[in-house]
């Protein structure tokens, strides 16, 4: 592997949360020093960053990956690229697939695929439950055996409370993180926007943001009574906050993130019956928006991902409700959430403690960091660069996402994955 030393770089570190102008050199495929100023004379190859920011590559929790079964939405090969031209160093991925990620063998399958065709790290999810159909738990110890990082019915809820408790309870006697999706399923079912004028001037079929409380009240009602480790995949709304809250301060091992779409963007998006903004749970308004922009800013929603969804213009092009929900991300999560630094709601350390940090402290990774010994895997940006996005430009095969056109602005230089460049920007 080659040496490199990276000067006149803008360092983003979260661990520290420090931005300051500084040097980075790293030695087989790991970080051997940094520091503020003058880098010090070496033998290795060096990379004048130009004043641009080199942080820690992104850590996304809940990338789906289409294989097997719908491939023609996303391959690892794709994913894999669009990841590194958005600076995603490790993509975590969701065992939502066809058929679901739920033996061993199916794991291995989609390891292999992974290793073979992507070129960034691919951290496999399993499935919580057979099918994801919340009847009868998977073989968590032989997952674990098999290289599952966490366990997931992504958005099926477990609505037999019973089987949930006993996944936990194992789940726990494992060490295995349980990632869930807290919405009430009842009131969640057939919901295509956010309760409110909007929706009922639509005409759309809206759930409560209620639903999303309650279903973290339930679950957390079931941490308390098994102690395992537990991750929310998507808080999106204010009324859920204070429940999260409670939870922690009373030392459950819990943790949530959010997505950048729910960062970003509004139900006021969805304007008129635009599908591509159509996401699961659907966006909110404007005030649960800004609380959820508070809760990363103060460290109690841990994680930022993309929740990238492929979805190809079969599903999309149909009529608000009919049509699928998702977007994809991995390359626009970056540019996307420096609109909040941008707007100076979050500075670049707080965004990369959720993006890079928190995502590898959760899942026991020693990536997301600056620190001496720690994994090269790292993005080189630019934060001031103006653009247009293209969505025919994108490397996923899937092109649904909700910025099409839009102004945007931060371009990703290059992304290094174990000290390798896997993506330069032309």
């Amino acid at each position: 592997m080659s040496n490199l030393i990276f000067t006149n770089a803008r360092l983003i570190d979260p661990e520290n949360g420090t931005d300051a102008l500084g040097w980075l050199q790293i030695a087989d495929g790991r970080i051997a020093s940094c520091g503020e100023g003058d880098a010090p004379n070496s033998d290795a190859k060096a990379i004048d960053c130009n004043g641009q920011c080199l942080a820690p590559g992104i850590v996304d929790i809940g990338v789906k990956v289409c294989e097997p079964g719908e491939r023609h939405k996303e391959s690892y090969k794709s994913a894999g690229l669009a990841a590194a031209a958005g600076g995603v160093t490790t993509i975590v991925t969701r065992p939502d697939t066809l058929p679901a990620v739920d033996t061993p063998e199916t794991l291995e399958f989609a390891t292999r695929r992974a290793q073979a065709d992507a070129p960034v790290n691919v951290l496999p999810m399993a499935a919580l439950t057979k099918g994801r159909d919340g009847r009868e738990m998977t073989e968590i110890g032989f997952l674990q055996d098999a290289g599952a990082v966490a366990f997931t019915d992504c958005d099926h809820v477990i609505t037999n409370t019973k089987v949930f408790s006993r996944a936990l309870t194992y789940a726990k006697s494992c060490d295995a993180l349980v990632i869930a999706h807290p919405q009430e399923p009842g009131l969640s079912s057939g919901a295509a926007a956010t309760s409110g004028k909007f929706a009922a001037l639509r005409g759309l079929p809206a759930v409560s943001p209620m639903a999303e409380r309650m279903g973290l009240d339930r679950d957390i009602a079931l941490l308390e009574m098994t102690g395992a480790a537990y991750h929310a995949d998507q808080i999106t709304t204010a009324r859920a906050l204070p429940a999260l809250e409670r939870a922690k301060r009373n030392g459950l091992d819990i943790t949530a993130g959010t997505s950048i779409h729910h960062l970003t963007l509004n139900e006021l998006d969805v304007a008129n019956y635009r599908t591509f903004f159509k996401v699961k749970p659907p966006l909110r308004s404007e005030d649960d928006r800004q609380a959820v922009i508070e809760a990363v800013r103060t460290g109690l929603i841990d994680t930022i991902s993309s929740m990238h969804t492929p979805q190809d213009e079969e599903s999309k092009r149909l009529p608000f409700e009919e049509a699928a929900s998702g977007a994809v991300a991995l390359e626009t999560l970056l540019p996307a959430a420096l609109r909040l630094y941008h707007a100076g709601q979050l500075d670049l350390p707080n965004l990369f403690r959720a993006m890079a940090l928190n995502p590898a402290k959760r899942l026991g990774l020693e990536a997301g960091r600056l620190s001496h010994g720690a994994p090269a895997d790292l993005v080189l940006f630019d934060p001031d660069a103006p653009f247009v996005l293209d969505r025919f430009t994108l490397k996923s095969k899937s092109q649904n996402t909700p910025f099409d056109g839009q102004r945007m602005q931060g371009k990703v230089t290059a992304t290094y994955v174990a000290g390798q460049e896997v993506y330069r920007r032309a």
